[in-house]
């Protein structure tokens, strides 16, 4: 029988207009969002679903820019990745442009402290883009 073991929401903004926060360069991914799963009870391989929303905004005229979302299982990008977006996002209109996914990972060992954390990266190809209504990190860990 599958036993919950955890859920978590990392939530940022859920109404409009109300952050506009620079995307560092891609060359640089800013932390974006973290969230630790109590997995303490968990007697066997894990396994967690992960999505997240998040709304990019180019504050002058529309240009090419391309938008990269990371998720790591830890702390920092060179932690194992459990999701990268494919290729690149592009924005090039002038309004909002939401960006959602989905990742899952299967036989995640159970980590010594109990806690498993998972961070989420983003990057953009032109210092103007703004993180914009709404964003959000969502995990939840599961065992058999």
């Amino acid at each position: 029988m599958t036993r919950l073991l955890d859920a978590r929401t990392s939530q940022n903004a859920s109404i409009s207009n109300s952050i506009s926060i620079p995307i560092t360069l891609l060359s640089q991914p800013g932390l974006f969002k973290q969230i630790g799963l109590n997995v303490s009870g968990a007697t066997a391989p894990i396994r967690t679903q992960l999505s997240e929303t998040v709304a990019c905004q180019l504050p002058l005229l529309p240009a090419a820019t391309t938008i990269t979302l990371t998720i790591v299982r830890g702390t920092v990008l060179t932690d194992p990745i459990v999701y990268s977006s494919p290729g690149s996002l592009n924005i090039n209109l002038l309004g909002p442009q939401l960006f959602t996914f989905t990742a899952s990972e299967f036989n995640v060992p159970v980590p010594p402290s109990g806690l498993l954390i998972y961070t989420a990266f983003i990057g953009a190809n032109l210092l103007e883009t703004v993180r914009v209504w709404p964003e959000s990190f969502n995990g939840v860990a599961y065992f058999n």
